[in-house]
């Protein structure tokens, strides 16, 4: 409850990568419609650690923009894409798999 956002983003992206970073800003907010879950995506600058593989996690790799669109679906595209690019933050619906 007490924790800040910016911690929390700090948080979860030291428990899934391993690396240490620094949130840069929000790049987009994302509602899955049939679940009612709602995603903060934020643009962070690595500042230390180490990538590591985890449960959740198998492997990384760097991806080209085209390569991102045909590796996820839309819905989890768009939150790479959005943030690679500068602007305000994007507002987006999708069902799960596609933008609505």
């Amino acid at each position: 409850m007490g924790e800040t956002i910016p911690d929390g983003v700090r948080r979860e992206v030291l428990e899934e990568t391993g690396l240490i970073v620094e949130p840069l800003a929000l790049t987009g907010v994302y509602k899955n419609m049939t679940r009612g879950v709602v995603a903060l995506v934020f643009r962070c600058k690595a500042t230390g650690g180490q990538l590591i593989t985890n449960d959740e996690v198998t492997a990384f790799r760097w991806a080209s923009e085209s390569e991102i669109r045909n590796m996820v679906t839309e819905a989890f595209a768009v939150r790479i894409l959005d943030a690679l690019h500068e602007g305000a933050p994007a507002i987006r619906h999708h069902d799960g798999v596609s933008l609505m």
